[in-house]
């Protein structure tokens, strides 16, 4: 599914008329890996999170220079309990392995999607991988917003500001 979730990323862009830049590089496993590659500073990265909270899987997007904050996000969606997807279900669900998980939601991938205010804030611009460890698209984070049209609030923290 990963190369037809990239093909998916690029038909809606393409239908959209939004400008974007693909970038190919070597496989990337962290947001730290996918801005050197990509020659991004870390916080233009969009760092594309599956959880299931409550019930529901709901895929949260945040600036790749910080960090979750699930409480956040506890308090905002009204339930008791959230955690990670696992692998297996990531790959269950969409055929994705971690790092790979593009910052979309319907018609891309079948999730509620949520993005965190601060995406884009610092600059215009979002970097992400786009269904492949290998692919990331570099675009303008207005852009983005317009296309995925995420729900926005705050649910991320700087990493200085998380106990361990």
């Amino acid at each position: 599914m990963s190369q037809n979730t990239l093909e998916k990323i690029r038909a809606l862009l393409h239908a959209e008329k939004v400008d974007f830049r693909e970038v190919e590089h070597e496989p990337t496993r962290t947001s730290a890996e996918s801005a050197a590659a990509r020659g991004e500073a870390l916080s233009v990265g969009a760092k594309a999170l599956l959880l299931q909270t409550g019930d529901a899987f709901r895929l949260f997007v945040l600036p790749a220079d910080r960090k979750l904050d699930s409480g956040a996000i506890r308090r905002k969606l009204g339930v008791k309990r959230s955690r990670f997807a696992t692998v297996d279900e990531l790959n269950e669900l969409v055929g994705l392995v971690p790092g790979s998980v593009p910052p979309f939601g319907e018609p891309i991938l079948p999730f509620e999607l949520y993005a965190d205010e601060l995406i884009g804030s610092g600059t215009d611009k979002v970097a992400f991988n786009a269904g492949t460890l290998r692919n990331s698209i570099i675009m303008a984070a207005s852009d983005w917003q317009a296309v995925a049209r995420p729900v926005c609030f705050r649910f991320s923290k700087p990493w200085s500001l998380i106990k361990s």
